[in-house]
């Protein structure tokens, strides 16, 4: 194997040197080097990061893929961890300040006491902010585990409405306040996934249970309704209520289809930019992706307009939207959710174990838009 100088070099030069699965890999080993530090402020990291970890594989038959401390972090900014107080798995995120100066601030603002607990409020919750003794350039921000918004996928159209109508109200929760996300799509859009998998799941491999030996077993929507959350306040804004016209210049966040940062750096209203994103996120994963949604169509054309000047304010979207889950009939809220590529038969087996389980729901007088509590 390379040295660590040599392997340095080669990165220089463009060329990606494959790493023993025992090694860490860069953006790991400043969570290792934290690992105590964190342990005393309350935070136990997997034994994958622990100054004494010896690989599981070194010292049983398994392969390394087979072993949960064998995975490597997707995102070298957040990391799992275990509040020892209370054994409940949370998300940290490393934060730069320097480059993301007002992240931490928009997040707890939203986090405060007059405004956590409103049933409009759809921004990740924070439950603490670690400023490590050693290291003033990084903020750590503790988070409630989540999972993307559309894994596990949905069942129903009524599961998905039910959805849109968090997506909608939070928005214009946020707009309310004068924040403006700037970067709310789909990527950065989750759900809370406490009720749907009463037994937990692995963070790093989701779909097995949390002892790493076998599927990760969860209820529906339906059954046990999530909450969703806009994650991720690197870019955004918040402005003082005198500015009722702010104006930002283009800066790229996940969706690179936003109109108004096609080659110009003309300021744009920011508010009318976060109209797109929830727009072209419900036309990517469901329009393009689903059937059944066409009563979307009209909504979320308008949001994603050329002109940000033509798109609906969120208070529009969300009085739209309305109007049009209450025409929802009760058969099509409850109707299956199918991918585009489903072929005829497929459709007709699963439409029919579909209606089948459905069948249990209607006798218990189960809500064919599952409200979460």
């Amino acid at each position: 194997m390379y040295s660590e100088r040599g392997r340095k070099a080669l990165e220089v030069w463009g060329t990606t040197i494959p790493l023993r699965p025992e090694e860490l890999d860069p953006r790991e080993v400043w969570w290792h080097a934290r690992y105590q530090r964190l342990k005393s402020r309350g935070y136990l990291l997997r034994p994958r990061y622990s100054p004494e970890w010896i690989p599981s594989w070194t010292t049983s038959n398994r392969d390394w893929a087979e072993c949960e401390d064998g995975k490597r972090l997707r995102y070298g900014q957040v990391i799992d961890a275990t509040r020892i107080s209370d054994s409940k798995v949370v998300a940290l995120k490393q934060i730069a300040r320097a480059e993301h100066p007002y992240e931490v601030d928009i997040a707890l603002y939203f986090s405060s006491e007059d405004l956590v607990f409103h049933p409009a409020n759809r921004c990740v919750p924070i439950y603490d902010v670690l400023v490590l003794d050693d290291d003033e350039e990084f903020v750590i921000v503790v988070m409630p585990l989540l999972r993307p918004y559309d894994n596990p996928r949905f069942d129903t159209v009524g599961e998905a409405v039910e959805c849109f109508r968090q997506l909608f109200e939070g928005l214009q929760f946020m707009h309310k306040h004068r924040v403006a996300h700037r970067d709310c799509m789909n990527k950065n859009i989750m759900l809370d996934p406490t009720r749907l998998y009463p037994e937990s799941f692995h963070p790093m491999e989701t779909d097995l249970n949390k002892d790493y030996n076998g599927h990760a077993k969860h209820l529906t929507r339906t059954q046990r309704p999530p909450k969703y959350y806009f994650i991720d306040f690197g870019i955004s804004r918040r402005y003082d209520p005198s500015n009722t016209d702010p104006r930002e210049v283009p800066i790229w966040g996940g969706d690179k289809e936003v109109p108004e940062f096609q080659n110009s750096n003309e300021p744009r209203d920011p508010f009318a930019t976060d109209v797109f994103y929830i727009g072209n996120a419900i036309k990517m994963d469901f329009l393009r992706e689903k059937r059944g949604f066409e009563f979307m169509k009209s909504l979320v054309a308008d949001m994603i307009q050329a002109d940000p000047a033509k798109r609906p304010k969120i208070d529009e979207v969300v009085a739209r939207f309305d109007v049009i889950r209450q025409g929802l009939s009760w058969r099509k809220l409850r109707s299956r959710v199918a991918d585009v590529d489903e072929d005829l038969f497929e459709r007709i087996v699963r439409t029919a174990t579909h209606w089948k389980r459905r069948i249990g729901f209607v006798a218990r007088g189960v809500p064919a838009i599952p409200t979460p509590s």
